[in-house]
């Protein structure tokens, strides 16, 4: 399938409220995890979302270029070239961007798209992120009701969060305390500020405890219920049922159980990038210490070309990362609700 138009996309994120599921958002660095995640949404038959960070897109670009734009560029191109290969639908994403790269990153992208839009073709990305986590709500919802106005141009879902999500990731940092808890005062000015569509759609990361990073299940306080309280509140004073298409980040470490309430109460995606990383290096640590004399020229030897050829260990890592993104649908109930059937 080609990557989700517009419409698609809008349709995905319908039916996964809907259905009470929601689309792993994988984070992707390389051509390699980018493979391993549409193979692991063909797996699942799954719908899904591919994203790239700024840090993603730096590297994407190359390690002494250092490019955000042309790095999430290249990602584009070369999904949408690959993606045709896949029976799922597939939309491509740039996580989370700070107010100091809005310039160098979301913005250029989306003029990016306005531009193909204009020409008839379909925007380079489905949605973005505005990350305004780190600055007073106030300045977080009139940046994000500007990025709104030009998203909704351009045909592209906005992501916003309204609310800190602890730890760290991609050089953004928070500190673990009752920030995490995003009010339902702050989800209503988020609504007065940008409504429920009619100014163009937008998907909201709420925080309930979320924290970046590596732990260990049970270790993250989350309460989902936080999300309920804000969809109910929102809900009665514009009179929609569930009204708000919610996001999931900082999920490592959460128990299934809180995963499952949150799909309940409106998350429509949840992002995954920790737990992948992990899955894709595991398989490649094991390649090198099984066949340390062969991938190395040990003693003056010549070593083993098969075993140090980066496909021989590339499959192994796209396998296991694979094989996470498959689990993650699972975990979501996202598996076998693909459009394409």
């Amino acid at each position: 399938m080609p990557i989700a138009s517009p419409e698609v996309y809008a349709e995905m994120l319908d039916r996964a409220k809907a259905g009470r599921f929601a689309y792993p958002a994988i984070n992707v660095t390389s051509s390699q995890t980018l493979n391993a995640a549409l193979k692991g949404f063909a797996d699942a038959q799954s719908d899904g979302i591919i994203q790239v960070s700024t840090g993603g897109a730096e590297y994407l670009s190359g390690p002494s270029v250092k490019n955000m734009v042309s790095g999430a560029a290249a990602f584009a191109a070369y999904a949408y070239e690959v993606a045709k290969n896949y029976p799922v639908n597939i939309a491509l994403h740039t996580d989370h961007c700070p107010k100091n790269k809005l310039d160098g990153f979301v913005r250029p992208l989306m003029e990016i798209s306005k531009e193909r839009v204009a020409k008839g073709q379909e925007p380079l990305f489905q949605s973005h992120m505005w990350d305004g986590s780190a600055v007073p709500v106030a300045e977080n919802l009139q940046i994000a009701e500007e990025l709104l106005t030009q998203a909704a141009q351009a045909k592209i879902v906005l992501e916003i969060e309204v609310g800190v999500v602890g730890g760290e990731e991609d050089g953004v940092e928070n500190a673990i305390n009752e920030k995490l808890y995003t009010t339902v005062d702050d989800g209503l000015a988020m609504v007065e500020a940008l409504g429920l569509g009619e100014k163009g759609r937008y998907m909201a990361a709420l925080t309930f405890g979320n924290v970046h990073g590596v732990y260990k299940p049970g270790n993250v306080k989350l309460r989902p219920e936080i999300l309920k309280q804000i969809q109910d509140a929102v809900g009665e004073r514009y009179g929609k049922d569930k009204p708000l298409s919610l996001v999931f980040h900082g999920g490592s470490g959460s128990l299934l159980s809180e995963i499952r309430e949150a799909l309940d109460y409106g998350v429509v995606k949840m992002n995954i990038d920790t737990d992948t990383q992990y899955c894709f290096t595991r398989p490649v640590a094991d390649h090198m210490f099984r066949n340390y004399d062969g991938v190395l020229k040990v003693d003056g030897e010549v070593g083993n070309k098969k075993l140090y050829d980066p496909r021989a260990w590339g499959k192994a890592a796209e396998t296991g990362m694979a094989a996470r993104v498959v689990e993650a649908c699972e975990h979501l109930r996202s598996t076998g609700t693909t459009l394409a059937k």
